[in-house]
């Protein structure tokens, strides 16, 4: 014996028997990852999936005026809308460029004037 067999256990082998089959058989274990990539599915991707449609539809009807926030927390009215950026004015004479997908939000008409 050496201290290895003090640590670690030995495996020994098991008599070879016949699985026993559930009442539904080997089907549960072929269903149980199918019905979990179904739940990820509704849970998880299609939400997301969805957003990003709205997302890409609000992008879409952007247009010169509007008053918008970024993901960066910059508000903001549009005054040039280019293919990949746009110009946000976020004070007198003061414009930044952001690129279209940086929009988080498009504000009602006015917000920004009574804030």
């Amino acid at each position: 014996m050496n201290l290895l067999d003090f640590l670690i256990p030995a495996a020994h082998a098991q008599a070879a028997g016949a699985a026993p089959a559930g009442p539904f058989g080997g089907g549960m274990t072929l269903l149980f990852p199918i019905i979990l990539i179904a739940v990820m599915y509704f849970l998880m991707i299609r939400p997301q999936m969805k957003r990003a449609k709205e997302h890409k539809g609000m992008l879409d009807k952007l247009s010169k005026g509007d008053e918008v926030i970024t993901s960066g927390g910059i508000a903001g009215t549009v005054t040039d809308i280019g293919d990949n950026f746009i110009t946000v004015e976020v004070a007198d004479n003061v414009r930044v460029r952001v690129q279209k997908a940086a929009v988080g939000n498009v504000l009602p008409k006015g917000t920004l004037k009574s804030a």
